[in-house]
């Protein structure tokens, strides 16, 4: 048995540690370091409860509107309010804009880099992935930075800026577009359908979004790579090496339902154990800090802290291991579609667990779900008419709420409570929480540590590219992880 520390990992959204135990060839033991405290839940105690719109956002440079979103969210359920339907549009629409930015940024600069590693250099579709997707010089990344700039203008429109907006409020957005700024939205969603259709997938997102099994999938990977297509490059290279068989998870999933509007949400909340739909019920939710250098026992977000004790014994991650029921779960795209009941995702899966083809997969097929939504938004969205509802000074009261959203990395959690206007309890689950999360009391590893297991490792690569594939198929954010 031997022992390897990999980190810092590049290309990744802040600061992470991977230690590997290897035997055989193979990995056989991970465990995850998230190696900063930062501690944002103790900067808003005692605050007015408002403040929180204006800290939350500055967790994450790159999911800053779902923070916000989360804020927003719980303060509405602390005081009972429900915003402007025509506001709730315009927040869906710069949280799509964010979310589908991320997921593009994940496939052109996180995740596709990889296989311009020299360790593929003998391979048939080595020449084409790097020319595409290497780091710095890939042409394929190059476009999309130039497409992400244009597709972040929607939350400039409608939010003043992006990251860290504070348009987003309990009772709506701050500002109501006129007949201008709609037209300059739906002519931007027009490119950023271009880019997907000529660039991504060479094929139209209808055609993408209606796939609904593998052989159909294979057909549309084959047509995508006769146009082009990066989505058909990465079929190609996902079929070369088997990513089907790489970094399988748990077989328990969870989503908070995403996108919501009058008619309910786009994508449907829940659990999926097993392939077995469950109803997602927050008050089974626990985090255990026993292999975190935290303070604390096993409690759910209303009850525990997050208080930092470098001298835990059996610590080594700032990352408090969240459960449901006691058991880890997996978030993220992959998580959303299939307990949304996607037919591609379901027939990927299955009843079995999600692996790195899956995950990316689902990514890329909820981009074009995202952009069809977006349209439908954009085309509803009223100029002149009130984008939010008048709150009565909600920073006067007293509440308990939870704001339940999907950032694009998968469920994001925000509970607080708030006495005479004041902020009495912060507490924070991210997405990479869950899937990056520790060993919990009970010795079971965090989603990414159980799906390292068994990942082939070769002697001569210092930091072995299979590994490298398995962690960013999760998307991390460590920034959020840690808060």
């Amino acid at each position: 048995m031997t022992r390897r520390i990999i980190g810092p990992f590049n290309r990744v959204e802040g600061d992470l540690e991977i230690t590997l135990d290897i035997d055989g060839g193979v990995v056989r033991e991970a465990r995850v370091n998230a190696s900063l405290y930062r501690g944002f839940e103790q900067i808003l105690l005692g605050r007015p409860a408002l403040d929180a719109i204006s800290i939350t956002p500055r967790i994450c440079g790159i999911c800053s509107v779902s923070q916000s979103v989360a804020t927003v969210a719980a303060l509405a359920d602390a005081f009972a309010i429900k915003p402007a339907p025509n506001g709730q549009l315009g927040i869906n629409l710069i949280h799509g804009a964010e979310n589908l930015a991320d997921h593009l940024t994940h496939f052109y600069l996180f995740f596709m880099p990889d296989f311009a590693r020299p360790v593929y250099s003998n391979k048939p579709w080595f020449a084409e992935v790097e020319r595409r997707f290497a780091a710095k010089t890939g042409l394929g990344a190059q476009a999309w930075l130039v497409a992400r700039a244009r597709l972040l203008h929607v939350t400039g429109i409608l939010a003043g800026k992006w990251p860290h907006t504070l348009a987003v409020q309990p009772g709506g957005l701050t500002h109501a577009p006129d007949d201008g700024e709609l037209m300059h939205l739906r002519s931007i969603l027009a490119d950023v359908r271009d880019f997907l259709q000529n660039t991504v997938f060479g094929t139209t997102l209808e055609r993408i979004v209606e796939l609904d099994r593998r052989p159909a999938l294979d057909d549309a990977i084959e047509a995508s790579l006769a146009a082009a297509g990066d989505f058909g490059l990465f079929g190609a290279v996902a079929r070369d090496l088997s990513l089907e068989n790489l970094g399988l998870g748990y077989d328990r999933f969870m989503s908070f339902g995403a996108y919501h509007g009058e008619g309910g949400a786009l994508f449907a909340p829940g659990i999926m154990d097993g392939g077995a739909p469950l109803a997602l019920d927050p008050n089974v939710f626990s985090e255990d800090p026993s292999h975190a250098w935290l303070m604390g026992d096993v409690a759910h977000p209303l009850d525990g802290e997050t208080l930092p004790y470098a001298d835990r014994v059996d610590a080594y991650t700032w990352c408090k291991a969240p459960r449901v029921e006691g058991r880890p779960v997996e978030v993220g795209a992959v998580a959303r579609q299939l307990i949304a009941d996607q037919p591609l995702i379901r027939d990927l899966i299955g009843k079995g667990p999600a692996n790195v083809f899956a995950r990316v997969i689902a990514r890329l097929l909820e981009s074009a779900r995202i952009v069809l939504a977006m349209e439908d938004w954009a085309a509803r969205l009223q100029a002149h008419a009130s984008v939010c509802v008048e709150t009565g000074g909600a920073d006067q009261t007293s509440g308990i709420g939870v704001g339940l959203v999907e950032a694009a990395r998968g469920s994001l959690g925000h509970w607080l409570r708030v006495e005479n206007g004041l902020i009495q309890h912060y507490q924070i689950i991210a997405p990479t929480t869950w899937n990056f999360s520790p060993r919990d009391k009970h010795g079971q590893p965090g989603p990414l540590e159980f799906a390292l297991q068994n990942t082939p490792v070769d002697d001569d690569e210092p930091t072995p590219a299979s590994v490298q594939h398995v962690v960013r198929s999760f998307d991390p954010c460590m920034v959020c992880t840690v808060h």
